[in-house]
């Protein structure tokens, strides 16, 4: 019986101190799938972090060999799985004319840099997932050994073992953030700011986390918000109704205030004028 192939892989590469890396492009360890050995490949140093995947060592296979894979790239936000910057599976046939494959525009890297959660002590993660789907041409990879990255599944994200403290770190700076947010007054707070305060809550409650009594303080928090809403939106409805019934008032006065002058004027007595008298 031969040997059984892994067609199908989930990897995480941790790129260590990338805002200070030397080199124009970075290369992953290798890692096999397929019968066939890979690397990811990035380019972080122009405007925009390029990102591929591509077959290695691939100048001392046969002629004539092919891999047809399915992958999809992700940068991990290790604040908000919402937040990561993902790019759908696609579909690419690798041979000899065409070994790498990927985006040229991943992320720009003013968002990279600015955005929390994606650099966390100068780490970028990236989460490789990789199908090969048809085989042409048998490639010997039983030689070397590949240092397949092992991960583990974080809310939904395959990440190492050693990133553990690092998520610990993002789920607590949520969950302050969470907090902060549910401290403050319900006037205070834009309906984005409700929306994303339930985003966490949902977050953290996947990642684990016991949080009934914010989940219960959220809850209070969105009935405050709801009557404050309906309160203010009353308002203006009787602000808009007393708007004509003010300027009705003004109007009523005014002519209140010309009648009297007619009616002082008709009750004045008639002058006197000796001089005109006969």
């Amino acid at each position: 019986m031969g040997k059984q192939v892994d067609n199908i892989k989930t990897i995480t590469w941790v790129i260590e101190n990338f805002s200070s890396l030397p080199s124009l492009s970075i290369q992953s360890d290798q890692f096999v799938v397929g019968d066939c050995k890979w690397r990811l490949w990035a380019f972080p140093k122009a405007n925009f972090l390029a990102l591929y995947l591509k077959v290695a060592n691939s100048e001392s296979f046969p002629i004539g060999w092919r891999r047809h894979a399915k992958f999809s790239l992700t940068l991990v936000n290790q604040f908000s799985d919402k937040l990561s910057q993902i790019r759908a599976e696609t579909q690419k046939w690798f041979d000899q004319k065409s070994t790498s494959w990927g985006y040229h525009v991943m992320i720009p890297l003013t968002k990279l840099h600015t955005n929390e959660g994606f650099l966390v002590n100068g780490e970028l993660i990236v989460v490789a997932k990789i199908e090969v789907l048809e085989l042409v041409g048998k490639l010997d990879v039983s030689k070397e050994s590949s240092p397949v990255l092992e991960t583990i599944d974080v809310n939904g994200f395959q990440v190492l073992p050693s990133q553990n403290p690092y998520m610990k770190t993002a789920y607590m700076n949520v969950l302050l953030s969470l907090t902060k947010t549910l401290c403050q007054p319900p006037q205070d707070l834009s309906n984005e700011d409700m929306s994303g305060a339930g985003a966490a809550l949902t977050y953290l409650r996947e990642a684990g986390f016991k949080l009934d009594w914010l989940e219960k303080n959220l809850g209070e928090l969105k009935e405050k918000k709801k009557k404050e809403e309906t309160s203010l939106k009353r308002l203006q409805e009787m602000e808009e109704q007393l708007t004509p019934l003010k300027r009705k008032y003004l109007d009523l006065e005014a002519k209140i205030a010309k009648e009297k002058a007619e009616l002082l004027a008709a009750r004045a007595p008639l002058s006197s004028d000796e001089e005109n008298v006969v």
